[in-house]
């Protein structure tokens, strides 16, 4: 029998809402940080598909959530793509050659970093409850084109930005080549056992409209109408960070099945704007899970309210903080878990 977070990204309106928070296999779970003192770098951890498994499984462990979200990184894809990929301590992700600077035919694709991740998930998809989903994901092309181009991340994404203005038929090219390698990555998820997927845009925000038309919509919407032809029964998150207004019209045109709403959204109005059947997935602000207390129970109810009459999964406005309280996620799921 599908769990109920399945069922409601499938459109049912369940007793109560499932909940699954977003990076919530992490740093601030201290088995987590005893596993990874062990193993080591965070790479290592991805690519050791065991462990990824053992850490994907932690937080449903701890905390009975609806969901098990794959433990991986969205830059697997420009690893498979040709670019080397480093976590640097302190410094976060970088990738050479940097695409602002070499050409995306001089890299030397390496799929070969698609299979233990797809390992990951078959593993952890065999020691899950059957009524808890596992999630599958990708990083959506702007995201990644992002790193991809300037080789790190950054506060305005102007490399990338700039590149497209600049050049858009080589832009468009990453794109493209990011659309065709996450659609066999994200395809091999769902094989290895993958129910539900979601599409991170985590930088979609700092584009102009027609940006955001050309970037993110269109081939966020190429990469659902595939999935959904090989896979019509695997429903599709899609989570535009930043979106703004700009939402309801990333929710029509994309085609997902669900759409995630970050913490900068008014609940109401995103439940004003949005066809009432979709179902929205959000959007608590991680740092009021940091803060604890009476902030947070209001803040969480008050989620829950604008969202009750329509197919709503609890979660975060982005991924938890490492320094987030154990006790006061405990606290989240009490009140969400509580009576209607």
């Amino acid at each position: 029998m599908p769990g109920v977070l399945l069922d409601t990204l499938r459109g049912h309106i369940a007793e109560r809402p499932p909940v699954w928070l977003m990076r919530q296999a992490g740093r601030y779970l201290p088995e987590y940080r005893a596993l990874r003192a062990e193993k080591g770098g965070f790479l290592g951890l991805v690519y050791d598909s065991a462990a990824a498994a053992e850490i994907t499984l932690q937080p449903v462990r701890r905390f009975g959530f609806d969901g098990a979200i794959l433990f991986s990184d969205i830059l697997i894809v420009p690893h498979a793509l040709g670019q080397d990929l480093q976590f640097l301590a302190g410094e976060g992700p970088h990738l050479s050659p940097r695409l602002v600077d070499a050409a995306l035919a001089s890299l030397t694709p390496a799929p070969q970093h698609f299979a233990p991740v797809w390992e990951t998930v078959r593993l952890t998809r065999a020691q899950l409850p059957g009524d808890v989903t596992m999630l599958g994901f990708i990083g959506s092309p702007w995201t990644v084109a992002t790193y991809m181009v300037a080789g790190e991340g950054s506060k305005d994404h102007h490399v990338a930005r700039s590149m497209a203005y600049r050049d858009p038929a080589a832009f468009g090219e990453i794109i493209e080549a990011i659309v065709e390698a996450s659609l066999v990555y994200l395809s091999g998820q769902i094989a290895a056992g993958a129910e539900a997927v979601q599409l991170f845009d985590s930088w979609s925000g700092s584009l102009s409209p027609q940006q955001f038309e050309r970037w993110v919509v269109a081939p966020t919407a190429r990469i659902v109408s595939s999935i959904r032809e090989q896979h019509p029964k695997v429903p599709i998150i899609g989570f535009p960070k930043g979106a703004g207004a700009k939402l309801p019209a990333y929710a029509r045109e994309t085609g997902v099945d669900a759409v995630g709403v970050d913490e900068t959204q008014v609940p109401e109005w995103v439940h004003a704007h949005l066809p009432p059947d979709l179902p929205v997935q959000g959007n608590l602000d991680p740092l009021l899970l940091i803060a604890g207390g009476d902030e947070l129970d209001a803040a969480a109810r008050r989620v829950l309210a604008a969202f009750r009459d329509r197919p709503h999964v609890f979660n975060l406005g982005h991924g938890i903080d490492q320094t987030t309280p154990i006790a006061n996620v405990q606290r989240l799921l009490e009140i969400v878990r509580g009576p209607r």
